[in-house]
């Protein structure tokens, strides 16, 4: 027993003659402080012990006492739920107040922890109305949130009838709830007529719809709604950049993080961590390494924490712009490395063409005590794929089974095919699609097919891609790839072939291609459509260039290969 508590107890169950006792003010004003300064179970236990042994308490005193314990048990980072369920079970006339607690509870850790509490959270809520008690405005956004984390509409619905009925429906957390719960369910429109009818609107009502839209990939949608806050907060703005970087379009993203740092000292709200990972994503994305410079620089002026989860970005970053001494001196800096750190450095790696560092890495994880997952697999096939390192990749493949006992997924046979078809072993490559446990997907067949593509083996070729097509007619990439095989074999008429089946079909790739590069800090993105004048003229000039250099060459079967894609486009 800590000093502390044994002062308590002494005073409370064993003063002497000379002391007076204490009143039960005073016993019920030490115990109610010895709760507010517990700092974990132990010390709670010990106090709950005093509560029940004392003989200085009225019985409103011991509720009192016994429900702030409850508030600690169930809530606090240091308490425990099953603790805090034994304690309200034995609570002879629980309230509103209690049922709220552990409403609360059970609804937070639920969303923690998978399904371990799921559902007890409705239960209490029914137990509660059995009971004869009313519940309030705190009471439902708890049971919504079980609701939105179950994906559960139609239980959600009669949550929110209650709410109607109980005359709540209309408290603005009640609303938000409501507004998350149908977003999360796919019910944007519904979502939207509520957000549009409340009167009482706070930053909550706001970020849930952006992220609500975010998620169903309307972002135009979501910048619109963003725009038109009054008042952003630190969720606001790391919503909005990471739901541009997940949607593809980084350069915006970057753009919002710019826009972030600019704001009027009103408006001014500090990146943090999340600001930060999400902001190097982009970084990565296009190739940015004066931005993912400066948003490195960034992160030692502003004193935040370069934990594990900023080190591996960073890490991610370095590599993914081609500059992998800095990924490696960021890596080697990082005081505590886990499962993705080790990932990440090792796919850097994998991604430059460095497959024996990669490996040399993956021993140091092993070194380390550190196991891989399924991803740093996937990590040292491609760089067996990108460094040719053929025995290395049938050596990985096998230990990933009988030494970690991992079962390999379809992308991990994606990554085998990928490396025996760039060495031209194309019967093993098949007869590894025929012993696959799962149906082999597009990146399978495609890792085939791009063997095929890189050796000139045109009949298999053309095979894996009359399959391809047929498993998606619609996808202009199979047939783009058809075409190019043929050039490069020079069967031109089949390439014509392809090209009139593929106007009969109404083939057109739909997006056009899209590329992006860094001048002076600035990114400049160029495609078949909304390039830059000046940018695509230079571009145009370069391109003309390398074509006459590789037509000099003896690669004009290649170039018109290429051009067949930009005519597609």
């Amino acid at each position: 027993m800590s000093k502390k508590l044994q002062m308590v107890s002494y005073s409370l169950l064993n003063s002497p003659a000379k002391i007076s006792p204490p009143n039960k003010e005073s016993t019920k004003l030490i115990l109610r402080n010895a709760i507010d300064e517990c700092k974990n179970m132990r010390e709670l236990k010990e106090i709950h012990t005093q509560i029940i042994k004392s003989p200085h308490l009225q019985t409103n005193d011991h509720h009192s006492l016994i429900t702030r314990l409850l508030f600690f048990c169930a809530l606090s980072v240091s308490g425990s739920l099953s603790y805090a369920t034994n304690v309200f079970s034995h609570i002879k006339r629980s309230d509103l107040y209690t049922y709220n607690i552990m409403i609360r509870a059970n609804a937070c850790k639920s969303s923690e922890t998978n399904d371990t509490h799921s559902g007890k959270c409705l239960n209490l809520y029914k137990q509660m109305l059995c009971t004869g008690i009313s519940p309030d405005c705190l009471t439902f956004p708890f049971l919504l949130k079980e609701c939105t984390k179950r994906l559960d509409g139609l239980v959600g619905a009669s949550v929110y009838g209650q709410a109607v009925k109980f005359g709540v429906c209309d408290d603005v957390f009640v609303q938000n709830s409501v507004i998350s719960l149908l977003m999360a369910c796919g019910f944007v429109s519904s979502a939207r007529m509520l957000f549009d009818e409340m009167s009482n609107r706070d930053v909550v009502s706001w970020n849930a719809m952006i992220i609500g839209y975010l998620r169903s990939g309307d972002l135009d949608v979501a910048l619109d709604l963003f725009r038109r806050m009054k008042k952003r907060n630190i969720f606001s703005w790391n919503s909005i950049i990471t739901g541009f970087v997940q949607g593809g379009r980084a350069r915006e993203a970057l753009e919002l993080f710019q826009e972030m740092q600019s704001s009027s000292v009103e408006e001014m709200v500090k990146p943090d961590k999340i600001t930060i990972a999400s902001v190097l994503s982009a970084c990565a994305y296009l190739g940015a390494i004066d931005h993912g410079k400066w948003v490195h620089g960034y992160l030692r002026r502003s004193g935040l924490d370069c934990d594990v989860v900023i080190g591996t970005a960073l890490v991610d970053m370095y590599g993914k712009c081609g500059c992998v001494e800095r990924a490696y001196g960021v890596f080697k800096e990082m005081p505590k490395k886990d499962t993705l750190a080790w990932t990440a450095m090792i796919s850097v790696f994998a991604l430059n063409g460095y497959g024996k560092e990669a490996f040399d890495t993956f021993r140091e994880m092993e070194a380390e005590g550190v196991r891989p997952n399924h991803v740093t697999f996937v990590g040292l096939l491609s760089a067996c794929a990108h460094s040719g390192l053929v025995e290395k990749g049938r050596w990985c493949f096998v230990m990933m089974r009988h030494v970690y006992l991992m079962e390999p997924h379809v992308y991990h046979y994606a990554c085998m095919i990928d490396i025996l078809s760039r060495a031209g072993l194309f019967s093993e490559a098949e007869r590894l699609i025929r012993s696959m446990p799962m149906e082999p997907d597009v990146f399978v067949w495609g890792a085939l097919l791009g063997g095929c593509q890189m050796h000139g083996n045109v009949e298999l070729g053309k095979k894996v891609a009359q399959y391809l097509i047929d498993l998606d007619p619609l996808n202009h990439a199979f047939y783009v790839n058809l075409c190019d095989m043929y050039a490069k074999a020079g069967r031109f008429d089949d390439v014509k072939k392809t090209r009139n089946l593929m106007k009969e079909r109404g083939i057109r790739k739909e997006v056009p291609g899209c590329s992006s590069f860094e001048v002076d800090g600035v990114v400049h993105e160029f495609s078949m459509k909304g390039s830059p004048k000046v940018v695509k003229e230079e571009l145009v000039l370069i391109l003309n260039g390398l074509n006459k250099i590789m037509k000099n060459g003896g690669y004009g079967h290649y170039i018109r290969g290429l051009l067949m894609e930009a005519q597609v486009s």
